[in-house]
């Protein structure tokens, strides 16, 4: 990957105990893919590794917002999590089984399942949580949308190209009309946009949270949500190779929110 992959620099406010500046680099789709590619060369990192570091950024990042909304700690948020059927919907499985350890209630909805055997036993690893696992949208997700504590999108990743088919289609549209009654959180790129450059197509699906992994891509600049960065585990030789800058990560903390300078 050339630095030329790489899109910007642009400033952010770190949220941690300092509140220090920060400059924040956003990846291309291709640079993206590069940095995937070297992660599990000479780092020696594999896939379901990075997975799981990643997916359990999302509970982190669901949690943090979900906590800061909920009503009553006498009562259990429901969290519905929408698969896709790549890397991006492991991410979301990861994160379900991890909910549910921070004391959430989930729902997965995986309508096209991946027949490989990591997806499979992620598949297996929630149910054996007694996480359902549904074939396709709840029936009554129109009218009880607004009662899950967050929806989860983890549909399509950085590698998605096109226009979404079946049975997505669908339901990105319910996740459009959701939007305005529930809190809507997009696992790396919201599904839909194009890796590069957003809502080109104008489909209008907007969510509230954005959770970006390993680095924060082009699309994430066009953004007007709140902004999380998770991940926490690129090497700092390859952050120097490859110029870009990443947020630090305050405490123990999987996470990182950036703010837009006012």
């Amino acid at each position: 990957m050339s630095t030329s992959a790489i899109l910007t620099n642009q400033s952010t406010t770190k949220t941690s105990l300092s509140c220090s500046m920060t400059e924040t680099t956003y990846l291309s789709a291709s640079a993206a893919a590069a940095l995937d590619a070297e992660l599990m060369s000479e780092p020696g990192f594999t896939l379901e590794q990075l997975m799981e570091l990643a997916g359990l950024a999302v509970a982190e990042a669901v949690y943090t917002v979900v906590e800061e909304r909920r009503p009553s700690q006498q009562v259990k948020p429901k969290i519905l999590v929408i698969c896709g059927p790549g890397n991006n919907g492991g991410d979301g499985l990861v994160a379900a089984r991890h909910l549910i350890l921070f004391g959430y209630e989930c729902v997965v909805v995986y309508p096209k399942r991946s027949s490989k055997q990591h997806f499979v036993n992620l598949q297996k690893q929630c149910e054996d949580m007694g996480i359902a696992v549904l074939n396709g949208m709840p029936d009554d997700f129109e009218d009880r949308s607004g009662e899950y504590a967050a929806i989860v999108d983890s549909i399509f990743g950085f590698s998605f190209h096109g226009e979404p088919r079946a049975p997505f289609d669908d339901i990105l549209l319910q996740l459009k009309k959701a939007q305005d009654c529930a809190l809507v959180v997009s696992v790396d790129v919201p599904s839909g946009w194009d890796v590069d450059e957003g809502d080109v197509a104008g489909f209008g699906f907007s969510p509230q949270v954005l959770i970006s992994l390993t680095a924060p891509k082009g699309c994430a600049m066009s953004f007007e949500g709140r902004h999380f960065v998770g991940g926490r585990f690129v090497p700092p030789y390859l952050e120097e190779k490859y110029q870009f800058r990443m947020p630090r990560y305050p405490g123990t903390s999987q996470v990182v929110e950036l703010l837009k300078n006012s």
